[in-house]
């Protein structure tokens, strides 16, 4: 399903060197035994998920399409982003879906939540909320906002048909509103962090009200975790990649650049940034995640990989078969010099210039490169390589004696910021 190509990589140690190191960190994934280990449900996530519960997402997200001129997603990080870069990933940027999606609740900015009111104000809306307190500040001022709006236009009653909660399963304000109100309800479960929950509610929801085929994540997830559950490197490009990191790292290179040539996979990589970002960046270590679009950004960060200071290494995703393609046509008077290409589809020639890259950034510029290949852009793939991500990021983090699934640094500026806002004291 998923190959790792390293031989563009410019190791200076064997993958195979770690395999006694990997043996013992796949027994402390796979029986939980390590630091954070109550957060790791996503571990068997693809066997032991709520099979009621998903056939309910089923059934809501039939029961509220027709309703839905704009779906507003209201969540911040990992409520947010996985379900973001899988309806780009996998609808693309102008699917032509009868349903506009928009993300809010992951920002204080007055302009963006303003124009939104003003975009919304003719348009029949529904809003799935996501938080597991309630009281995420970004988010609850949003839907605080979004609700009055919500209940001017349509009324109590009938946002109980409009808004759908996904929260805590018993406690917390959002769980205590939406029981008082009637909102339909989806638990974000107990051992699975934000970053690693697009696979659970929080992103199956309004991936199912926007027409994403779930089953079929799932499908992938399911057979990600019944393949990449060896501890044999030889067999495993997840944990290939996992030391890949450690062994460029050691090497001296402390950002990896997540590369794409496709614009729809761009929140796939503010995704990824997030999950290694948070998952590992702890106790002075890990490895700084930053992303790029190419061909696009060569056109501006191209200059500094090739000949600026070596701190980086990248990571490319590399698609194998576009969703779509059209082949370049040809031009009589040739004024563009493009004839040379006449015949030629645009995603070989995307794939040129991928090749291209590699080749500048390698050889001429000292710059490692590591390949995943994926076989396409759908659902099933979005499910696999989620899976991918998660096994990867568990045994890269458990390298460096890191705990993968907290962020105890995000606490302070919260801390700093509800000093400023005179937030009270219990």
């Amino acid at each position: 399903m998923m190959k790792l190509n390293t031989s563009h990589a410019l190791l200076k140690e064997s993958i195979e060197s770690y395999q006694e190191k990997v043996n013992e960190l796949h027994k402390v994934i796979f029986e939980r035994t390590g630091a954070g280990n109550d957060f790791m449900g996503w571990v068997d996530w693809a066997e032991t998920y709520d099979k009621a519960e998903f056939e309910r997402i089923l059934q809501v997200a039939e029961k509220v399409k027709d309703k839905a001129e704009v779906l507003l997603v209201c969540g911040i990080g990992g409520s947010y982003l996985g379900a973001r870069a899988a309806i780009e990933m996998i609808q693309g940027l102008y699917s032509g879906n009868k349903t506009e999606v928009i993300f809010v609740g992951n920002t204080f900015s007055s302009t963006y939540i303003a124009q939104v009111l003003k975009h919304i104000q003719d348009k029949s809306v529904v809003m799935n909320v996501i938080s597991k307190s309630g009281t995420t500040t970004e988010t609850a001022l949003a839907f605080r906002v979004l609700r009055e709006f919500m209940e001017n236009k349509y009324g109590k009653e009938e946002c109980k048909e409009r808004i759908i909660a996904t929260t805590d399963k018993a406690r917390g304000t959002l769980k205590a509103l939406a029981d008082k109100e009637g909102y339909e309800t989806f638990v974000i479960p107990d051992d699975i962090g934000g970053r690693y929950s697009v696979i659970t509610p929080v992103g199956l929801v309004p991936l199912a009200i926007m027409g994403v085929d779930i089953k079929k994540i799932m499908a992938g997830l399911y057979d990600a975790y019944k393949e990449l559950n060896t501890a044999d490197l030889s067999k495993n490009p997840a944990y290939q990649y996992a030391v890949c990191r450690r062994i460029l790292q050691n090497q001296g290179y402390d950002v990896e650049m997540f590369v794409a040539y496709e614009p729809q996979l761009a929140m796939l990589a503010e995704w990824w940034k997030q999950l290694l970002g948070e998952s590992e960046g702890k106790d002075g270590k890990g490895i700084l995640p930053d992303s790029a679009n190419f061909s696009t950004d060569l056109h501006s960060l191209g200059q500094f990989i090739q000949e600026g200071k070596k701190v980086l290494f990248e990571t490319i995703l590399e698609v194998e078969n576009p969703t779509e393609d059209l082949l370049i046509p040809t031009d009589a008077e040739n004024s563009d010099q493009m004839n040379y290409l006449a015949g030629k589809s645009y995603d070989w020639v995307n794939k040129m210039a991928c090749l291209g890259t590699i080749e500048a950034h390698e050889v001429t510029g000292g710059v490692p490169n590591l390949i995943i290949s994926i076989p396409d852009m759908k659902e099933y793939s979005f499910g696999y390589l989620c899976y991918f991500f998660f096994i990867a990021t568990a045994m890269t983090c458990y390298m460096i004696d890191i705990n993968p699934f907290n962020q105890p640094g995000v606490e302070i500026y919260k801390k700093n910021m509800f000093r400023l806002l005179g937030k009270p004291t219990k």
